[in-house]
Formats: structure tokens, C-alpha cells, sequence
């Protein structure tokens, strides 16, 4: 059988494979590069834009990345780092728009004022002590915060429409929030990979098996679902960036690293409204906060979209448990992922979170009637008929060991690597999407550690990422040079009169 050389080997076809493959294109064009991807299109799970909140995450409207300690402050150093990581996406992007190697961005990406709201007075206390703390830091510093009526129903009409006037009531606002059709994102740096003639794209081609040989290169099966036959490549690195499907291949790999990751299945669900007249009354993306129970991913948003040039309104998400770890998964993912080496942990998270689970048992079986009921915290006067139920994409989350050896349930996303550097997975969720870029920086500075301290690859990547090596959360004067030129670049200093 015939084995297929390759440089890199990109598992999945979603924006992580996508946009380590780009980067690494520019940086070394020489590089033969192949993408393996089970499905018959590119960006059709995760990053599929209705299987995801589309949300440009920057910590501006996400109430869970600045939670409240128990003496009722806050905290905010995750906002911060998450608001630099996506200003790296943005000048990626912003980039390769100007390079011709993107289209007009209202393709993939628009300006959607982001705001948090909030009711009652202990979270409008909370709100108002989040923005004192956000926007005293330079890379807060547009955010808005108002109690007043008045204000309110210019930022967000829907929301406070017949709402009861003897409620405290809070809201921020940032108005060059993005909405992000990753799934559009995706599939344009693909058409742009696929231009290279040392890029290869299989679709229909799931791996079935890999394993490292002694001279460090990677082996990899993949199947030709079209025709039923096994086909060899062989890489010096591969990258598994395929979403939920990620840890059963990083345990098939059998690096010394994987050793004790587990994973807790979480899926999601939407309710749609495409009626113009609801629409058009509502241009921003507003975050609240989660139940008392919930799992971060479920802070509950009413939100604009754009996919695939068609606007819409998307409320959720509603959680619900799922032995699934893909959306076109098996019910068997959870259970085929229990191995000697993550049972403990596991069953750890198991007992420890009974609260979690009861409470995604709890949103399977909610009614329709239910679900509007929660949106009308957001919207007094949504009506039933005018929202459908949308079944969102598969997270897994993270399930790891803790410094005493215990079972711990982490909801962020993470990178495993191999010591050698040969093999990288990206496991999690949220951020996810949105700071892509600053995860496969990481990948390329732990994988690929002499090339990136090259002359050329530090210019190469400055040139993609102007901020590189520097601090954006520490460095104001870089911020105020770099951000003016991606909102401009990318459209999102233009955003429309109700912003």
C-alpha cells in the first residue's frame, strides 16, 4: 500500500485546522500540508455557524469570565486575557483581508454591539462593580454602563419593552462587539489553502488509527468512505483539531500526555426567530447571567446573527446531556472513552457534580412553553409561535486530574503536546473559536520551538499578527495602534445607527 508524505497532517476540518494551516502556509510555503476531515464539507460541526454562538468572545459581554468572589468583588483577569487573544484573531484576519486571501468581510464577520444585562439589585450591584474594574483598563476602556430607561431602550428595545418599572435593571455596552460566522470564516481559508499546491484536502476520510515510529514520524489510517479503502500518511507533525472527536484520537495517539483526560459531553439547543419585523428591532448581542447550576457554556444570550448572509434571532442556549462527543457522533463516545488511566477521574467528576447533571437532565425535558418562559426574561413579548427549536453543535469538556490526583471538570479549552513536539490536540470549548489564533501560536511555539525563534518566522509572524511577543493586556500605546486598524480593516467601526 502506498504511503502518502506529508510535512503536517491537519485532523478536522473546522477553524483550529484552518487557521494553523494558514498560518503555517504563509510562514513556509514549502510545507506539504494534508487536512483529513470525516465529513463531506469543511466547518460542518463546531464551527458550523448554527452550531455555535457565533459570538466574537472578548470578554466584553460574558458574564462567566468575570465571576463574583465570595466578598463581593470581581474578578477580571480572564476578561483581560481572553479581550487579547481575540484582538489577535482580529489582526490575523484583518491581515489576510488586506493580503486578497479573504473576502469583503461582511462575509464572514460584523459589527454587533455587545451588552450585558442584568435584574435585581445584587447583580445590578455586581454589573456596575464589573464595569468600574473593566473600563479603568485600556482594553475596556468604550465600555458604557447605564440604569437609565431612556438609555436602555435605545440599546436594547426588545429587552425592556413591558419589563416591570419597579426593577433594578443594568446594562454595558461595547459597540464594536463582532458576530462571527466562523463556519463561513473556515471555509474561505480553506479555498484559499486549496490554491497551494502543496496542500491537500480529503474529504470523507476519518482516521481510524495512529501511532508514532521509532524515527518520531507520525503513522495515520484514514478511510475513504466513497470507496471503502485504507489509505497510509505519514507526517513529522499532526495536528488534532476535530472538535469533540479530538480526545478519542489524542488516547489513540498514546502519548505519554494524554494520560488521565477525560471528557463530559455537553450538547446544546436554540431557539430561532426569523420574522423581519422581530429582527429589526434588535441589533446586538446581549449576554445575562447563568442559573445557579448551569454550566458556563449556558449563560443564557439573545443575540443577533448573520449566517451565511441571512440575519436572524437566536436565544439560548439550552444545555442538554448527550453520550455523543460529535454531533453525527456515536451514543457509545463517552462510554468507548473510559480507559484505565482516566476511570478514576472521571468517577470523581461523576459524584462531584451531581448538580450539573440533574440540571442537564432538567433542560432535556423542558417544554416549548419552558423555553419561552426563559426567553422572556430577555424579551417580555416573545410569543411562541414566532421561535422554532435548533439543535446546536457537541462540546466536551474537559475532565483532568487535580494537584491531589482528583477528577476535575474544567470548561475552558486547552492545548495537549506531545514532549517531542511531533503531535498537538486542542481539547474544550469556550473561548474556543474566537481565539484560535493565539491557540495555534501556541501550538507552533511548543511544536515547532527552533523554527519559530528563526528570523524569518518572527517576521513572518509579526507581519500576521502585529501585537506577537507583546503584551497587549500590559502595553496601551501597542493597543491603540493595533485596534484602530483591525476595526477598520474588518468593518467593525462602522456598525448601524441603532448601535
Amino acid at each position: 500500500m502506498t504511503v502518502t508524505q506529508a510535512d503536517v497532517v491537519l485532523v478536522g476540518g473546522g477553524v483550529m485546522s484552518a487557521t494553523l494551516g494558514m498560518i503555517l502556509t504563509q510562514l513556509d510555503p514549502s510545507l506539504h500540508i494534508i487536512m483529513v476531515e470525516r465529513l463531506d464539507h469543511v466547518a460542518h460541526e463546531s464551527t458550523d455557524g448554527w452550531n455555535n454562538a457565533g459570538t466574537g468572545h472578548a470578554g466584553y459581554c460574558e458574564l462567566n469570565y468575570t465571576p463574583e468572589t465570595g466578598d463581593g468583588d470581581v474578578k477580571i483577569d480572564r476578561a483581560l486575557n481572553i479581550n487579547a487573544a481575540f484582538e489577535q484573531s482580529l489582526q490575523l484576519w484583518s491581515y489576510l483581508v488586506e493580503q486578497g486571501k479573504m473576502p469583503e468581510p461582511s462575509q464572514f464577520i460584523n459589527a454587533t454591539p455587545h451588552q450585558s444585562f442584568v435584574w435585581g439589585e445584587n447583580d445590578v450591584a455586581y454589573l456596575r462593580r464589573r464595569h468600574e474594574l473593566l473600563s479603568q483598563h485600556h482594553l475596556f476602556r468604550e465600555m458604557e454602563y447605564t440604569e437609565s430607561p431612556q438609555t436602555l431602550e435605545e440599546w436594547m428595545p426588545l429587552v425592556v419593552r413591558h419589563r416591570d418599572p419597579m426593577q433594578p435593571v443594568a446594562a454595558t455596552r461595547v459597540r464594536h462587539g463582532a458576530d462571527v460566522d466562523f463556519g463561513s470564516l473556515t471555509r474561505n481559508m480553506v479555498r484559499e489553502l486549496e490554491k497551494h499546491p502543496n496542500f491537500t484536502l480529503m474529504l470523507r476520510h476519518p482516521v481510524t488509527w495512529l501511532a508514532q515510529r521509532d524515527n518520531g514520524r507520525w503513522k495515520v489510517r484514514v478511510k475513504d468512505e466513497d470507496t471503502g479503502v485504507t489509505k497510509k500518511l505519514e507526517a513529522g507533525f499532526v495536528f488534532l483539531g476535530a472538535g469533540g472527536g479530538a480526545l478519542p484520537l489524542l488516547q489513540k495517539s498514546g502519548i505519554q500526555e494524554s494520560h488521565g483526560y477525560g471528557g463530559f459531553p455537553v450538547s446544546g439547543q436554540w431557539l430561532v426567530c426569523r420574522k423581519p419585523e422581530i429582527i429589526e428591532e434588535h441589533y446586538s448581542k446581549v449576554y445575562g447571567k447563568a442559573p445557579i447550576g448551569a454550566p458556563p457554556m449556558s449563560v443564557p444570550h439573545l443575540d443577533t446573527r448573520i449566517i451565511n448572509g441571512e440575519p436572524a434571532l437566536l436565544f439560548g442556549p439550552f444545555a442538554g446531556f448527550t453520550t455523543r462527543f460529535l454531533k453525527k457522533g456515536s451514543v457509545m463516545d463517552l462510554f468507548s472513552s473510559v480507559k484505565r488511566r482516566n476511570v478514576g477521574a472521571m468517577m470523581h467528576v461523576g459524584r462531584t457534580n451531581m448538580d450539573l447533571t440533574k440540571y442537564l437532565i432538567k433542560e432535556v425535558f423542558q417544554s416549548h412553553e419552558d423555553r419561552v418562559a426563559s426567553l422572556r426574561n430577555f424579551f417580555p413579548d416573545a410569543e411562541p409561535e414566532n421561535w422554532e427549536l435548533r439543535e446546536a453543535g457537541q462540546r466536551v469538556q474537559i475532565i483532568k486530574k487535580n494537584a491531589e490526583g482528583q477528577g476535575k471538570l474544567e470548561f475552558g479549552t486547552e492545548i495537549v503536546a506531545a514532549k517531542d513536539g511531533s503531535l498537538a490536540a486542542l481539547l474544550g470549548a469556550s473561548p474556543g473559536a474566537s481565539t484560535a489564533v493565539n491557540a495555534m501560536i501556541d501550538v507552533l511555539e511548543r511544536c515547532f520551538p527552533e523554527r519559530m525563534q528563526s528570523p524569518e518566522w518572527q517576521e513572518g509572524i509579526r507581519q500576521m499578527v502585529p501585537s506577537y511577543g507583546e503584551s497587549l493586556v500590559n502595553n496601551a500605546e501597542l493597543l491603540n495602534r493595533i485596534r484602530p486598524w483591525t476595526l477598520s480593516t474588518l468593518g467593525l467601526d462602522r456598525g448601524p445607527e441603532t448601535c
